[in-house]
């Protein structure tokens, strides 16, 4: 089983051009993962600074996640 990877403790996203197609699939279920576990957590006030950053990380995962299906897509089956 591949390392698990903690977002928090990377300034920045690991160098996925650098791996195989097994471990981009593993890292996008761990990135959908964390995507659903955010949203659990979504903050009710729309207008408030905590709403501002859950966001800020939600939109940030999401992009990590379009990045690795756009790559594993260009990798073909």
């Amino acid at each position: 089983m591949g390392e698990i990877i903690n977002f928090s403790d990377f300034a920045e996203l690991p160098d996925i051009y650098e791996m195989s197609r097994e471990e981009l699939i593993e890292l996008l279920s761990r990135v959908k993962e964390k995507i659903a576990r955010l949203d659990e957590k979504e903050p009710k006030n729309m207008l408030s600074e905590k709403y501002e950053l859950w966001a800020d990380e939600h939109e940030e995962l999401e992009d990590i996640a379009d990045e690795i299906m756009d790559l594993l897509d260009e990798m073909g089956d």
